[in-house]
């Protein structure tokens, strides 16, 4: 663990790659494929919002903040009107498990699977979704036997409860999708124009948020973050890991410590077959030195 860097942010960055491997396995697409919907972007958005239910555009739009309500329009409400979000709560589990068999290959029948899928149900069942959609919509599922199954589904209530909370961090910074997204990059996430284009902003949206932003005294001329900026993106920061901290905490440093240690070998693994792209979007900046080191 960095010196810098929290239990809570350790924690998320050891456990995400299990995570993201849904969004970037091509057995996903596939699966979704299958059901009738159309293209990754309509893929991703009923994948992850399913846990919701038939959620409509706004709701989705609100849930996952930074994603210009137009881009989530042309998926949601039509992947419901092509198949069932329980069909898809089905399909994206099928597809995990066929991606973690084929990028984790042996993993699932290990001993260590089913100590880390105890582990990380036991972080769940201790922390607090109060306030949390999308952590709270997922905490609803039927656990799957299996336990990479089971392992992911728990890994992934609290990675959306992460996400919750970032979104309340960023509101009470006062800072709007566009605004939270040109200071990540700032601060040194992906860049501009990935998140840009994978967020589906215009150039006129862009450049209104890099202009708000200065107006603000956050960003410099040449958008680079100010001193006050940078005060605000590590405040955001830092309300996201105390709030997310108390799991941890709740959970006690022995068993946190070992989930952290059965994961990150296979979190390794995942990035080093390339599947998951770094920097993505979706913030993945770290090396497998820096999960295994």
């Amino acid at each position: 663990m960095r010196e810098t860097e929290t239990r809570a942010r350790r924690m998320w960055r050891v456990l995400e790659p299990f995570h993201a491997l849904t969004y970037f396995s091509p057995h996903t697409r596939a699966a979704t494929d299958e059901l009738g919907l159309v293209g990754g972007w309509m893929s991703y958005f009923a994948c992850r919002a399913a846990p919701l239910g038939a959620a409509s555009a706004p709701m989705v739009t609100a849930a996952f903040y930074t994603f210009h309500p137009a881009m989530v329009a042309r998926a949601i409400p039509e992947a419901w009107r092509r198949t069932r979000p329980e069909a898809v709560l089905r399909a994206r589990l099928q597809a995990l498990d066929r991606a973690v068999h084929q990028d984790l290959p042996g993993a699932a029948s290990e001993p260590e699977m089913a100590l880390a899928a105890e582990l990380a149900r036991a972080a769940v069942e201790v922390c607090s979704v109060a306030g949390c959609v999308l952590g709270a919509a997922n905490t609803a599922l039927p656990w799957p036997a299996d336990p990479h199954l089971a392992l992911w589904q728990a890994v992934t209530v609290l990675r959306e409860l992460r996400g919750d909370v970032h979104v309340a961090a960023l509101l009470t910074a006062g800072l709007t999708p566009t605004q939270a997204l040109v200071t990540a990059a700032a601060a040194g996430g992906p860049p501009a124009e990935v998140l840009q284009r994978n967020r589906g902003w215009s150039d006129t949206d862009w450049r209104t948020a890099v202009l708000e932003l200065i107006d603000r005294g956050l960003l410099d001329g040449d958008h680079h973050l100010t001193s006050a900026g940078r005060d605000l993106r590590a405040a955001v920061e830092a309300t996201t890991d105390t709030i997310c901290e108390s799991t941890w905490r709740k959970l006690g440093d022995a068993r946190t410590d070992e989930l952290a240690r059965l994961v990150a070998p296979w979190s390794a693994t995942l990035l080093r077959t390339g599947r998951i792209p770094v920097a993505n979007p979706i913030g993945l900046q770290w090396t497998t030195q820096q999960l295994t080191g």
